[in-house]
């Protein structure tokens, strides 16, 4: 049983709109809870927001029926405050269980000692709202916040930047070490449970593989002489390893195909084994190719990780992280602070074959008020900048080239030249989004999981840029209406 919120006055619990937050404090949690208090005190916003939620949380049963769980008021300010402050999910159950204010901003009371709030009743609730309606709740407090600051709107900027992923550093040798142990854990349980012989020796084989993995990763490290020549000795045994182990699980999986038609688990546990064949398999190919063949195999057939599959590798020139593994997000910042616009990029696409697309996006979302947008070199084509002028009034898009970008210089105007000057803030957005909103490496997991944790760390921002415009506009000389630097929010 489920409601959207506590909507019965509590003699141990303030209600929301009067719970007092220290506004003293430079704590990032003071400007989120006062933008959910803020969102609380509209009605209609609120009730729009959680209504997303409650389709999401109850997509498939009834809301009446059950033992009593999370408010979707609850989910919205837990997944809030997590990325927000950029906490895991052991320092959110704390907060949930010992900060004040923010107890009493999800409803829950003073004499509420049996109320607990377990990391993984937490995650199980959060997880079950799609990224698409965070996206919508995202736009729905951008919203908001245009209302309260509404030239903003009219100036945005844009860039892209690389989420990692939660993955180690990925070698062929790795990648078929980790599929093995899984192949192996999972055809020994599907044996086990069908009384199958043959997967006795599970450990041993993994052992087996892992030793010749360390042993390749050790003349990798050392390299010297024809070090080439001499991986290819143990990385023909592991292949080799390898494809007895993965044709012993094929086979297993064949003959109790009729077998597994019966049990849901066993069914589960039948296409798991599939999947990591298939990535299995897949990696030893790359790696025959790689090493014994000697071919320069292109990033699009490579696979980064067993579990995240869904990882691309990106060369950005940067010298602090010259390669980067994981995925490119595209951002757009109004003047305000907030971001408007959010985009994962498809693993395979470039900066400058999305730029048109979801410009048109974000001038839609913002009922085209966009007047002014800043990109950087990296999103320029000649076709770019054609379609950019129909979108915008005043696009700043500089062109590569010392002789074309020299010329454009020379005959630019005066919007240009202060959009062009204005354009390097992005940066300290993308810098607070990673290390402020936990966007410099993703923890969930999946691809699923990467989408929703982008859009909670965007929704997470989005709020602490809006807690700090009301905080300012109450008392403007508060220390959490202004940053680090000591810079008053608009």
């Amino acid at each position: 049983m489920r409601k959207a919120f506590d909507r019965q006055r509590r003699f141990d619990c303030q209600a929301v709109l009067e719970v007092q937050l220290n506004l003293n404090c430079r704590d990032e949690i003071v400007p989120i809870l006062r933008a959910l208090q803020h969102l609380y005190g509209q009605p209609k916003l609120r009730d729009n927001i959680l209504g997303a939620v409650a389709r999401d949380v109850n997509r498939t049963s009834s809301r009446k029926l059950g033992r009593k769980g999370m408010d979707d008021w609850q989910i919205l300010v837990l997944a809030a405050v997590r990325l927000g402050c950029n906490l895991n999910y052991d320092k959110l159950q704390d907060l949930a269980e010992q900060h004040h204010a923010l107890r009493h901003i999800m409803g829950v009371g003073e004499w509420s000692r049996n109320t607990h709030f377990d990391w993984r009743r937490i995650r199980d609730n959060i997880s079950r709202v799609r990224p698409e309606t965070i996206e919508r709740i995202n736009l729905l407090v951008v919203g908001e916040g245009h209302r309260l600051v509404p030239q903003a709107a009219e100036t945005v900027r844009a860039d892209s930047f690389v989420v990692e992923t939660n993955i180690h550093y990925p070698t062929e040798s790795s990648l078929i070490r980790d599929g093995l142990r899984k192949v192996l854990a999972l055809g020994a349980a599907l044996a086990e449970r069908l009384g199958e012989a043959g997967w006795r020796q599970h450990r041993h084989l993994y052992k087996k593989a892992r030793k010749l993995a360390r042993q390749i990763e050790r003349i990798a490290a050392r390299k010297g002489a024809d070090y080439h020549q001499r991986l290819k000795t143990p990385y023909r045994e592991l292949l080799v390893l390898a494809a007895t182990i993965l044709d012993r699980a094929e086979n297993l999986r064949q003959r109790l195909a009729r077998r597994l038609a019966a049990d849901v688990k066993l069914l589960g546990l039948d296409a798991e084994l599939a999947a990591f064949l298939e990535r299995a398999l897949h990696v030893c190919q790359t790696a025959r190719r790689r090493v014994l063949e000697g071919e320069k195999v292109p990033n699009q057939d490579k696979l980064f990780s067993i579990f995240e599959t869904h990882t691309q590798l990106y060369k950005r020139g940067k010298t602090a992280q010259p390669v980067q593994f994981g995925r490119q997000v595209l951002v757009y910042e109004d003047a305000a602070g907030f971001v408007c616009h959010g985009y994962l990029l498809p693993r395979d696409s470039e900066d400058r074959e999305v730029v048109i697309e979801q410009t048109r996006v974000a001038q839609c979302r913002l009922k085209g008020r966009i007047r002014c947008a800043s990109f950087d070199r990296g999103f320029h084509s000649p076709e770019n900048q054609r379609q950019l002028a129909e979108i915008i009034a005043c696009p700043c898009l500089p062109m590569t080239g010392m002789q074309q970008a020299r010329q454009q210089e020379q005959t630019a105007t005066v919007q240009f030249r202060r959009a062009r000057k204005r354009h390097a803030g992005i940066e300290s957005a993308i810098g607070a989004l990673q290390s402020g909103n936990g966007l410099a490496r993703c923890r969930d997991r999946s691809e699923r999981g990467f989408q929703r944790y982008v859009q909670l760390g965007i929704l997470g921002r989005n709020l602490h840029v809006l807690g700090k415009v009301l905080i300012a506009r109450e008392d403007a000389h508060s220390k959490a209406a202004e940053s680090r630097r000591g810079k008053r929010a608009a």
